[in-house]
Formats: structure tokens, C-alpha cells, sequence
């Protein structure tokens, strides 16, 4: 077990940054076969080239698409590999949702030599169901992330709505804050949740996840200085960092989008001075 845990945190040192902190570019949209998710990223190959030379701490992938990262020579972004392809996303949604792992999730992250590995932990309304399945899937990769010791970043997200209309982020601080700890009791290594409503409430989020480090992921695109102060205030409240997507490969400027948020995460960059990253 102790040789495990030093493995586990090992790996866990190559995804955060000496500080503790950071910024994972999440480029694995075309997993949920959702025709918008593409756009900036119809060709993944290049995609994936301008990110890594932008030197964000990772690169949150899936199993096809991340030997575009781990082939290229030298130094690069640690991998986040994917390892569940959900049906919540779809338009017209389906009448059965569900959160499916692939074969051999663990076994294929060490092939790849993955940093970490992330799987969802979905809340939907009316859909126990796919809570249930999220919470085996969970289960599941938690016993084999500790016998291989590969760190385990879990997702989990509430959602509202409904199945006619879509789902949404739901951005209340106290169902956001129970589904954290649950995950956290389940045993993740490092959470990834959506932001409060309230973004002073996110340092509750924090608080419940008893010292796991708090990524906030991005959602859906969102303007510059809008997406820089959520980012920089979230950074206050005691996020570890950030998983955006959107909000990098759909942007002009990819490359200078990332650096920017790099600044805000590890340098504590003010909003301004991160939107004068991307004049230069």
C-alpha cells in the first residue's frame, strides 16, 4: 500500500504545479457526440499542438485522441484521460440516459502515461438511475486507481432542467457542496466542480472537500473579462485551479487564452492584466 500511495503521488506531482495549483485545457468534447462540442476542434491533431506548445499543466483527453499529446517529443502537459462517455449532452435528448466507462480504464491510463485519471458523478433531476450508475462507475475505478496508483479526479456535477428542454449547470452552493463531499467520501484524489452562483459560496465547496484540491471547470463559452473575473474571484475563494475547454479552443487565441489563464492561476494575474495577454 505505501509504495502505491507514493506511485499515486507521484503522478498526482506531474498534474499540479509545485504551488498546488492548476490549469487542465480539457479537449475531450467529441466523446459525448454532440455536433456544437466540435467546433474549434475539428482537427485534433493541430488542436492539440497549439495547446501543448501553449504549456498549460495538462491536458484532459480521451483514450483516442491522447497519443496526439503523448507522441510528441520532450516536455509536455500531463495527461487527464478521460474514462466515461456520458448522453446528457445530446440534442434532441435521449429518453435513457446513461455514464458508460470504457474497457480497461486504469490499465489504458497507464499505457498512456497518464497523469490522472476523471470520470463523471452525475445529478440530474428524476434520473437516480444514472446517479446509481455514476456511483458504480466510481466505485469501480477507485479499487483499480489504487491497485495501479493512478490518481483519481472525479467529476461531479448537478444539473437541472429537463430531459425536453436540456440540462443546465445548477449553481446552488448547497446541492453543488453535498455532491463534492460525496465524491470526496467515495475517495477522489482531486474533485472537478462546476462554480457556485454565488462565487463567494465556492469556498464552501472547498471547505467540504477536507483539503482535496477543487478544480472548477469552465462550461460553456463566456466573455473574456467575464470568464477572467469569475476565474481570478474562484482563485480567492481556494480553488486549486481550473478545467476549461470552450473557453480556450473556441476563443481566436487559443494559445494566448491559455497563457492568460495560467497567469491568473499561478501568478495571480488581475482580470485586466490577463486581458492585456491577449493584445500582445
Amino acid at each position: 500500500m505505501a509504495s502505491e500511495q507514493r506511485t499515486g503521488l507521484a503522478r498526482l506531482n506531474r498534474l499540479l504545479a509545485a504551488d498546488g495549483r492548476c490549469f487542465d485545457v480539457a479537449i475531450d468534447h467529441g466523446f459525448f457526440d454532440e455536433p456544437s462540442f466540435l467546433a474549434g476542434i475539428e482537427d485534433m491533431r493541430e488542436a492539440v499542438s497549439r495547446i501543448a506548445l501553449a504549456a498549460p499543466d495538462a491536458m484532459q483527453l480521451s483514450p483516442g485522441m491522447a497519443p496526439h499529446l503523448q507522441e510528441r517529443p520532450g516536455a509536455k502537459p500531463a495527461l487527464v484521460l478521460r474514462t466515461d462517455v456520458a448522453n446528457v449532452y445530446g440534442r434532441p435528448l435521449p429518453s435513457h440516459l446513461w455514464s458508460v466507462l470504457v474497457d480497461e480504464p486504469v490499465e489504458s491510463a497507464l499505457r498512456l502515461d497518464a497523469a490522472c485519471v476523471v470520470v463523471n458523478l452525475l445529478q440530474l433531476p428524476n434520473e437516480s438511475a444514472l446517479h446509481e450508475q455514476c456511483l458504480r462507475n466510481v466505485a469501480r475505478l477507485r479499487a483499480d486507481c489504487t491497485r495501479f496508483g493512478m490518481p483519481l479526479m472525479v467529476e461531479p456535477l448537478v444539473m437541472k432542467g429537463s430531459g425536453d428542454a436540456g440540462y443546465a449547470v445548477d449553481g446552488d452552493a448547497k446541492k453543488i457542496t453535498a455532491l463534492v463531499r460525496q465524491a470526496v467520501e467515495l475517495g477522489a484524489d482531486v474533485i472537478k466542480a462546476d462554480p457556485t452562483d454565488d462565487l463567494a459560496a465556492f469556498r464552501e465547496v472547498v471547505r467540504t472537500a477536507a483539503g482535496v484540491p477543487v478544480l472548477v471547470r469552465g462550461g460553456g463559452r463566456a466573455a473574456e473579462i467575464e470568464i477572467f473575473r469569475r476565474t481570478h474571484e474562484l482563485m480567492r475563494q481556494g480553488a486549486s485551479g481550473i478545467v476549461y475547454g470552450r473557453n480556450v479552443i473556441q476563443h481566436p487565441k487559443p494559445a494566448a487564452m491559455t497563457r492568460a489563464f495560467m497567469a491568473i492561476v499561478h501568478d495571480g494575474a488581475t482580470p485586466d492584466a490577463a486581458a492585456k495577454m491577449l493584445a500582445g
